[in-house]
């Protein structure tokens, strides 16, 4: 029988491993406390452990798990950067992740921050439960005829491509390979600086790897088109929080949204509403009222 140790696991972890384990049978243990150097040890006598997206697997975390017996890695997610997968190969570990997660949620959850900070919805939601139903400073644009530059087209960048061209954008795309359902969409492949000179909205969707690590800059901010709304649904590391903040102070960037963030570790799939919460640079994010976090 197969022992399976779990890191960094929520209710509904156990609730639907426990529930797919009814076909399987294997030994499933689950711990709240993520995987890293210190808690690698807890992995004695187990063959594979499963891991999530803050957890750490480098190569002193593998090094560890190799030695307590530790054969597999599975991830519960489709990103692997938080792997040191040329280590694991050395160990003869085998390391396994989610091919996708729905393309159709992660798009749909794009274009629904891209409305939301445009019409304003979620600020005109508190104000009618108010009582108040002033139309002032709620005043958005419309979608019809604006550029939108999608950098990274794979399954997720082409779905939300599909809905975006659905509104009538005129749709720009970055990717290191061309696609010819891209193209016969109607996606315009760009370079990066016309992307970033022609949008007027900037979505990512590409993986985060040493190349891409920080895409979103002080150098590319100053490219974009003065007033530009940003995008982020893939990798927080994708974006420099420091510079975006500088970009939202000049209005340089008038709108954000994101749904990831560099230094979430700490912060997000947590309740962290009776705490004080540390991350200055994430409460300074908070403070603009053209923000969107999710």
């Amino acid at each position: 029988m197969m022992k399976i140790l779990f890191f960094s696991t929520k209710p509904y972890d156990r609730k639907y491993f426990n529930n797919q384990n009814k076909n399987h049978d294997f030994h499933l243990e689950f711990l709240d406390e993520p995987l890293n150097r210190h808690t690698a040890v807890l992995a004695k006598g187990f063959d594979a452990v499963c891991i999530f997206v803050n957890d750490s697997a480098n190569a002193g975390v593998l090094e560890i798990l190799a030695s307590q017996g530790v054969k597999l890695i599975a991830l519960r997610s489709a990103g692997y950067n938080h792997v040191d997968l040329t280590k694991a190969k050395e160990l003869g570990i085998k390391v396994a992740r989610v091919l996708a997660y729905s393309p159709f949620s992660v798009a749909e959850h794009t274009v629904a921050l891209i409305l939301t900070i445009n019409r304003k919805t979620h600020r005109a939601y508190n104000r009618v439960r108010e009582g108040n139903f002033s139309l002032n400073g709620l005043m958005g644009f419309d979608l019809n005829g604006k550029t939108v530059g999608l950098i990274g087209l794979g399954k997720i960048g082409m779905c939300t491509a599909k809905i975006l061209l659905g509104f009538g954008c005129k749709v720009l795309g970055y990717d290191l390979e061309k696609s010819e359902e891209a193209e016969n969409l109607g996606v315009e492949y760009s370079s990066l600086d016309n992307l970033y000179s022609r949008a007027d909205i900037v979505s990512l969707h590409c993986p985060l790897t040493p190349q891409t690590h920080h895409i979103i800059n002080k150098s590319s901010i100053a490219k974009m088109k003065k007033g530009v709304m940003l995008i982020n649904t893939s990798r927080g590391a994708l974006v420099d929080t420091q510079a975006v903040i500088d970009g939202l102070k000049s209005e340089q960037i008038k709108y954000l949204g994101i749904d990831v963030y560099e230094e979430e570790a700490d912060l997000f799939f947590e309740d962290l509403s009776d705490k004080v919460i540390q991350d200055d640079v994430f409460m300074r994010l908070l403070s603009f009222n053209n923000v969107l976090i999710t």
